[in-house]
């Protein structure tokens, strides 16, 4: 059976209910392929991918994601990429959240009469109540929607001046990578294309909690990646087994992992000599027995630094180690990081995603 996760509940979890968070994704003939996709797959991902990859229990709802246009008819969009929609703009009367994907328009373009169906879904949406969002150039349709008028928000640097041009009433801010109208707000705009991972994490985060939005920067390596892979690797799902024994010490585990000694101690629980239990764990988990307790020392120790100001020297003593420089060693020798940088890059991921 798989192991048990050492993983609490401590984290913050999302204020709405599990009920599946309907999501609408507006494809026009200008998106580009690579943003509405990439906003496709992580958000359909939510909730979803990383119990399948680690075994942990959900954080939070799920997403049901749409492509929706005008249209059903198939289309190409910008880079002569195909877009087969799955709803139109008529069968999809209210979502909890829609995303506007980037318009690739030419930075003298006119706006004005642009769109018609989709400016006056969008606003539609906006009324009864969904999020709105935008990726870079989409801000430009939620400006002709009309629904950035008195607002805070931003766009591709290089398209300044039509805002300036068409929508003087906006406060256009390019220095931003991602600006929410207000906290809480029903409007979010984000800079340019790249920016859709920022903007993402963000409406995950507002959705799903910070917990899920951790996770989905995890599993898809978003955001700083000069580090490597291992600071977003997480201890995979172990595969099924029938060693009752050897269970039974996960279990026991899983719950005492700060405990002293913890090997000996799952030695003496077993039964079994040590050169026997050590062979058995080894073969039933992938893990020996030291390495198994290090892995579930510095899962649990991740969480503490993405949800807690304690400092390095507790969490190592909380999760069972005593002496600050070998929590160190070994924290880094697990993700490559110090602790510090780890928390740094967690934990500022929350207090930069989540609204209101």
């Amino acid at each position: 059976m798989p192991a048990p996760s050492a993983k609490s509940s401590r984290a913050a979890k999302p204020t709405q209910t599990d009920k599946p968070i309907r999501v609408c994704l507006l494809a026009l003939p200008e998106s580009s392929a690579s943003v509405l996709y990439g906003l496709y797959d992580v958000l359909s991902s939510a909730g979803r991918l990383w119990s399948q990859i680690t075994g942990e229990p959900e954080a939070g709802p799920t997403m049901e994601v749409e492509i929706v246009s005008p249209s059903r008819e198939p289309f190409r969009c910008w880079g002569g990429l195909p877009v087969a929609p799955q709803a139109s703009l008529a069968e999809r009367p209210q979502c909890d959240l829609v995303v506007v994907s980037d318009l690739a328009i030419p930075i003298d373009f006119d706006p004005r009469g642009a769109w018609p169906e989709s400016v006056a879904w969008v606003r539609q949406q906006h009324a009864g109540g969904a999020v709105v969002a935008a990726v870079c150039t989409g801000s430009v349709l939620l400006a002709e929607a009309g629904l950035l008028d008195g607002r805070a928000a931003t766009t591709h640097w290089a398209f300044e001046q039509l805002f300036a041009t068409y929508f003087p009433e906006v406060n256009l801010s390019i220095k931003d990578v991602m600006l929410p109208d207000a906290p809480g707000g029903q409007i979010v705009t984000s800079g340019g294309a790249a920016a859709w991972e920022d903007l993402v994490l963000h409406l995950i985060a507002r959705f799903c909690g910070d917990v899920e939005a951790r996770r989905m920067a995890k599993t898809f390596l978003m955001g700083d990646r000069s580090d490597g892979q291992l600071p977003y690797a997480a201890m995979v799902k172990p595969q099924p087994h029938e060693d009752q024994v050897i269970t039974g010490c996960q279990v026991w585990i899983a719950d005492h992992y700060a405990a002293p000694n913890p090997v000996s101690r799952m030695v003496e629980r077993s039964g079994l000599p040590e050169r026997s239990f050590k062979r058995r764990f080894r073969r039933a988990t992938g893990f020996t027995p030291v390495a198994y307790v290090q892995t579930l020392r510095v899962e649990e120790a991740k969480e503490y630094l993405e949800t807690t100001d304690w400092p390095t020297e507790q969490v190592g003593v909380t999760v069972g180690y005593e002496d600050p420089a070998f929590f160190r060693r070994l924290f880094k020798r697990h993700t490559g990081i110090t602790p510090a940088r780890y928390r740094q890059r967690f934990r500022g991921l929350s207090k930069t995603t989540a609204v209101g």
